[in-house]
């Protein structure tokens, strides 16, 4: 084995590595910045707290009532901000009219079943629990505290026996999966990598073989070139959009919403990635390094806009700053349009990917230069 070669090769990347100042700076940066969000993201995982509607319809409820004990357990427990609704109030249309996404109601006759069970182990009874499914931000998790809380309760009245268990209903009117949430997210998450990838890969390396000075001297103005490849840019977007979609009905069986504003938003978040592609590429001069660049930027805004699990498990200050990330509202809007079918939130969500996208492409075009500073 020729160690002088290994030894010289080894000083020569490491030469050419010090060398590239942005590559060093986004090799260093890259790990930190990732440390720096899921440490903070999982830090403050135990200091969540979540609202909960509780309507206790129990006829024999007072202070030593079985259903009292356990709202009190709820209260203790940390984790839920309680707020208990009398019982003449309706639960759909009040989570509605408070926008709020869960709530428990606790039958009439919980008490009466509860003593019953010590007469006949064979009895049982369900709570029901109310949850909006377009907040995907805690679908499943407030079940999953609650289902906790019941155990241990089980544990206390019943020795372990699971007397108390849940019924889900949505405020809706329709049952939703995990799935359902996923796939809008992923579309947004691959239009988001292809996109500025794409523009990076296309900009740095038409730098770098001189193809950008080369234009200059064809009939061709530089929007028409810009146009011309976003044009091919969206047609990917789409390409990869419904080929996502297929996989999902045929797979899984899911059923989407097809409407005007999810051609809005794919066409608006293929233009905003590319435009901010472009920016990176402006800024970041080497293909290597702007491809790190654009990981640094991307692969963060992926965990933090909401594309895999709840907003509620991180802090406020991070929930604060994935509300002003573009990801954000690409994923938002297209579960909206796609899955929920609501209309009020579609317009929400879109309008704010409509501006990020004429802010983003709009710099990018203006930031695309053919001549070299």
């Amino acid at each position: 084995m020729n160690f002088k070669f290994i030894k010289t090769d080894l000083k020569l990347g490491i030469r050419s590595w010090l060398r590239s100042k942005g590559t060093v700076f986004w090799t260093i940066l890259f790990p930190i910045l990732l440390i720096m969000i899921f440490g903070a993201i999982f830090s403050g995982v135990d200091e969540v707290s979540y609202d909960l509607v509780v309507q206790n319809l129990d006829e024999d409820a007072d202070e030593d009532s079985f259903s009292a004990t356990f709202i009190t357990i709820l209260k203790e427990s940390g984790v839920f901000n309680v707020k208990e609704i009398n019982k003449n109030t309706d639960m759909d249309e009040y989570l509605k009219d408070e926008d709020i996404s869960t709530g428990l109601q606790i039958p009439e006759d919980f008490d009466e079943k509860l003593e019953l069970y010590f007469v006949d182990q064979n009895v049982s009874i369900n709570l029901t629990y109310f949850y909006d499914p377009t907040d995907s931000n805690t679908l499943g998790v407030v079940r999953s505290i609650i289902a906790g809380i019941l155990d241990e309760f089980n544990n206390q009245m019943t020795q372990s026996k699971n007397v108390v268990g849940i019924d889900d209903k949505s405020i809706l009117g329709q049952e939703f999966e995990f799935i359902d949430f996923f796939v809008p997210g992923m579309i947004g998450f691959t239009i988001m990598t292809s996109m500025v990838y794409g523009s990076i890969e296309r900009n740095t390396k038409y730098r770098k073989d001189g193809i950008l000075r080369k234009l200059l001297t064809m009939p061709v103005t530089r929007a028409e070139w810009i146009l011309s490849k976003m044009l091919f840019m969206l047609f990917l977007s789409f390409i990869s959009t419904f080929v996502i979609m297929l996989v999902g009905v045929l797979v899984w069986g899911l059923n989407f919403h097809i409407n005007i504003f999810f051609f809005i938003i794919v066409i608006c978040t293929s233009f905003m990635f590319s435009g901010l592609g472009m920016i990176i590429g402006r800024f970041v001069k080497e293909e290597e390094t702007a491809d790190m660049a654009g990981g640094a930027i991307t692969f963060p805004m992926m965990f933090l806009a909401g594309t895999f699990f709840p907003l509620e498990q991180m802090p406020e200050f991070l929930q604060a700053i994935a509300q002003v990330l573009p990801l954000y509202y690409v994923n938002e809007g297209l579960r909206n349009a796609m899955i929920y079918a609501n209309l009020e939130k579609t317009l929400y969500f879109t309008s704010f990917v409509v501006v990020f996208a004429v802010v983003f492409f709009l710099v990018g075009v203006f930031l695309t230069k053919w001549k070299e500073d």
